[in-house]
């Protein structure tokens, strides 16, 4: 089974019905995302897989902003956070870099949401492969990928 579809599954296995939408052109960053989709920069959900004092952690943020390894520390209570390899985010989520979607992992991740995707009535995240994306709620976001919102970015 592909990346897309064994996503799709797992939002199926949690109650969510996803509608995964494929791009070509790609939509690896947010400016390329935003781009295919035809919505606002700031609308594009960003699941970056870090490592907080050797604990692999998810951290989704609105593509409009970055995150700071030091506050995305502290919001796990930790005092250093440094980006995941490859083949941590890949172990962690079961997804490559660049296609990781925010929820139906092997595993639970610990996870935070950027309150600044709370502003958009709809948010767009990976699903799974560099070209797939699935539009989602914020409120129905955080409850899906079992996250709690923080303050971690700039």
């Amino acid at each position: 089974m592909k990346a897309p579809q064994r996503f799709a599954a797992a939002a199926a296995a949690l109650g969510i019905d996803v509608v995964v939408r494929r791009y070509p052109e790609g939509t690896r960053t947010a400016a390329d995302a935003a781009a295919a989709i035809g919505c606002d920069v700031g609308q594009i959900v960003k699941s970056l897989v870090f490592v907080v004092d050797g604990s692999v952690v998810l951290a989704l943020t609105s593509g409009a902003h970055r995150v700071d390894p030091s506050a995305l520390a502290a919001a796990f209570g930790g005092s250093e956070a440094r980006p995941a390899t490859a083949d941590e985010a890949r172990a962690a989520t079961g997804f490559a870099i660049g296609g990781t979607p925010p929820f139906g992992h092997p595993a639970p991740v610990p996870t935070v949401v950027d309150p600044h995707l709370g502003v958009y009535d709809v948010v767009w995240a990976a699903a799974g492969a560099p070209d797939a994306v699935f539009p989602i709620a914020p409120a129905d976001l955080v409850r899906v990928a079992a996250a709690r919102e923080a303050s971690f970015t700039t």
